[in-house]
């Protein structure tokens, strides 16, 4: 068989946009940053204005692109960032971003120190030994640097024993290159009914700065709050609040949907890839895990668990077409799943449906399949890979509706 070249003559059929639009002909995410900005609006508007916002971008914001929504949040009110990862902090500061930043992340080499004071990263500190590597390297470099401590309340993961906050203070007190931007913990079960932990951790909190207080230390900027404590109870704020998931429109918890009127920001879109019609007791997909009760047309859609589609949720979606709820069927695949198009036989290949997000009168979110798969929406939204390009849409989405509970 004869291959013939390309025609050079013929290459304008293709310009470079089309080339573009192929990467996500078959899948992609659209993230609405008109929603991202009015939940940041009226998040902001549950705090007092001396409270400052932290907008919370790690995992790349939460799978919803970490550059762009932190320029929307800014711009709607947030006044800091909090990242991961050095390389997440690097990412933001080599597009522009100007704005504080905190590492809420380990840091533990002096290599991490170099890193993050070039960069203008603000580290948390959870030990003598981190604050003592940090000095040592920023006198070398001749450049101070905020640090912010962080106190174990009883999450029992990052962060000092919260006794020993009067002699952490006064071990960074006496290291002069490292300025003291903060004091904060983090709360382990603020979405749970349950408030009893909740309050044994503040209690602890509060007891750490009144022992800060009595020993005559300044007490720095405090904050506490993730995303449910500041939803819950304008007591937690103190001086600031880190806010992630609110931001991208979902609730940490059932119990807390009244506080807010938000809007899931990510919508996940696929293109059908071939129809056809399936006889009565023909298995579907790997393992047969689905068998057609009847003649069953179905459509195949060019998504799957290598893009983040959990393939735990085989059997138990729906995605939407034209307000339209259209079944999974059988095991969800690498790059593939099926879909029993009964309910809508027009369908063909070209077709986009929607696994998350609204189509006419009906809408799928993070917080179905999250209950679906025994997991949290959390992870749903960082689940989506890299080869799932996305696109920024903007919705003029009002953002005044704030219920305040005292």
């Amino acid at each position: 068989m004869t291959v013939k070249p390309i025609d050079p003559q013929h290459t304008h059929r293709w310009p470079t946009r089309r080339l573009e639009q192929l990467s996500y002909q078959r899948a992609w995410v659209e993230i609405d940053q008109g929603a991202i900005a009015a939940n940041t609006r009226q998040v902001r508007q549950l705090l007092a204005p001396n409270c400052e916002l932290m907008a919370v971008v790690k995992a790349d914001a939460y799978g919803h692109g970490a550059v762009a929504i932190a320029s929307t949040v800014l711009g709607a009110g947030a006044t800091a960032l909090g990242v991961a990862t050095i390389p997440e902090g690097v990412r933001l500061r080599e597009a522009g971003i100007t704005a504080p930043i905190l590492l809420l992340g380990s840091i533990h080499s002096p290599d991490e120190v170099q890193a993050i004071a070039q960069w203008q990263i603000q580290p948390s500190l959870s030990t003598p030994k981190q604050a003592l590597i940090c000095a040592e390297v920023l006198e070398r470099l001749g450049q101070p640097l905020p640090v912010h401590l962080k106190l174990d309340t009883g999450m029992s993961r990052l962060g000092a024993p919260w006794q020993t906050a009067v002699e952490f203070l006064q071990l960074v007190h006496g290291l002069p290159s490292l300025q003291l931007s903060s004091l904060y913990s983090h709360f382990a079960t603020a979405d749970s009914p349950d408030l009893a932990p909740l309050q044994q951790q503040h209690a602890a909190f509060r007891q750490a700065i009144a022992q800060i207080r009595a020993a005559g230390l300044p007490v720095p900027k405090l904050h506490i709050a993730n995303s449910a404590a500041a939803l819950l109870d304008p007591s937690l704020h103190y001086d600031q609040v880190r806010v992630g998931l609110a931001l991208y429109g979902l609730y940490p918890a059932p119990h807390l949907s009244d506080r807010l009127s938000l809007y899931p920001a990510l919508s996940v879109k696929a293109r059908v890839t071939h129809v056809t019609t399936l006889p009565a007791g023909q298995g579907v997909s790997y393992g047969h895990r689905y068998v057609t009760q009847r003649e069953t047309p179905i459509a195949v859609v060019g998504i799957g668990y290598a893009d983040g589609v959990p393939r735990t949720l085989s059997n138990q979606i729906n995605v939407l077409y034209r307000g339209q709820r259209l079944p999974q069927i059988g095991a969800i695949t690498m790059d593939q799943m099926m879909i029993d198009i009964s309910a809508m036989p027009q369908l063909a290949p070209g077709d986009v449906v929607t696994l998350l997000g609204r189509s006419g009168a009906e809408q799928i979110t993070a917080e179905d399949w999250a209950e679906r798969a025994n997991t949290i929406s959390w992870e749903i939204l960082c689940g989506f890979k890299d080869r799932l390009p996305r696109f920024a849409v903007a919705t003029d989405w009002p953002s005044n509706q704030v219920s305040v509970r005292s």
